[in-house]
């Protein structure tokens, strides 16, 4: 768990996706967002096809510590297992070294858990060395296809549980803590996005849940209110 009493921007920035999403995305947004990304150092940036991803790839090429992330079926996870397979395969030849692909979640509810558990491991095969990350859309779910989802997320090697795809309704503090408790001692790590407004203090209430990584395009004002909320107490540490 991320000790936020001892965190400043500079680590802070590094638990932290930035993406660009909209579906009118153009170059000139994808390269002030990596303008932005070199800016803070995230942990990663995000786009939602691999499309952008040599954009990506030439803006981050001296910063080989930030991974250059994309969607996989995304953002609805319905397309069959063998595409999301050739779609996570294609972005990692483009220079993607994190994938996060959409749980067919229809599958999922109708309690085919061996549609889920083949596209899972065809992602993870596919995947090769880059991060995998896996959305299960927290808000379509009851707690108990929450665990069942976790459960397959681990039982399959996915590295990450990712709440939300952040094109629907986010997560709630409750659902989050279903991940949590489901996944706890596993190797599995928590990544939270779709948060709604206030942004900043929702970020922190997930951090002090136990998030290991929050992606989301406020990535910067969240950011730069630590100081603000460690002046107030929300933040443990010194203001």
């Amino acid at each position: 768990m991320i000790d936020l009493s001892k965190i400043n921007k500079v680590s802070l920035a590094k638990v932290f996706d930035y993406s660009v999403l909209p579906k009118d995305t153009d170059e000139i947004s994808i390269r002030k967002g990596c303008e932005t990304t070199r800016s803070y150092q995230f942990a990663a940036f995000y786009s939602s096809s691999a499309y952008w991803t040599p954009v990506i790839k030439a803006e981050l090429a001296d910063y080989p510590d930030i991974e250059i992330g994309t969607g996989i079926a995304f953002p609805f996870g319905s397309v069959p297992a063998s595409v999301k397979a050739f779609e996570t395969e294609d972005a990692v030849s483009r220079g993607c070294t994190a994938v996060d692909m959409v749980m067919n979640i229809g599958a999922l509810k109708d309690k085919r858990y061996d549609v889920v558990r083949e596209e899972l491991n065809l992602f993870v095969q596919a995947a090769g060395d880059s991060v995998t990350k896996c959305i299960i859309e927290v808000n379509f779910l009851t707690n108990e296809e929450i665990a069942a989802a976790c459960n397959l997320i681990h039982e399959t090697g996915v590295q990450y549980a990712k709440t939300s795809s952040g094109q629907f309704d986010g997560p709630s503090l409750e659902q989050f803590m279903v991940m949590r408790r489901t996944l706890e001692g596993t190797t599995v790590k928590l990544k939270v996005a779709g948060v709604k407004f206030p942004r900043p203090q929702n970020a922190f209430t997930f951090l002090l849940a136990g998030a290991d990584r929050i992606g989301t395009r406020a990535a910067p004002a969240i950011i730069d209110s630590l100081e603000l909320l460690r002046s107030i107490g929300m933040i443990p540490g010194e203001a």
